[in-house]
């Protein structure tokens, strides 16, 4: 089975989005296809349109919407996280 795609939608300059990031690959996740909100107000418009929330980051593993920073190490904390990236 293959891991799922990683998207986290984030922008230059976000501690949150950087910690994401960091949580991400401590749990083996080589690829994330970063979308760049603060580049392009269509793809932030796309966000809220997929998450109904305006901050980033926004993560989807797979078809999942994770949420944000906090959601994500809240899955952590609750040991789903690492199922989830192994498309469990």
């Amino acid at each position: 089975m293959s891991s799922p795609k990683i998207v986290m939608y984030s922008t230059a300059v976000c501690p949150y989005c950087v910690r994401a990031e960091r949580v991400l690959r401590e749990h083996g996740v080589s690829e994330i296809e970063k979308i760049r909100v603060d580049l392009d107000p269509a793809r932030r418009a796309e966000m809220m349109q997929k998450t109904g929330r305006r901050t980033v980051p926004q993560i989807f593993i797979g078809d999942t919407h994770v949420g944000g920073c906090d959601d994500l190490v809240g899955l952590l904390h609750a040991g789903r996280l690492d199922a989830l990236l192994r498309g469990a």
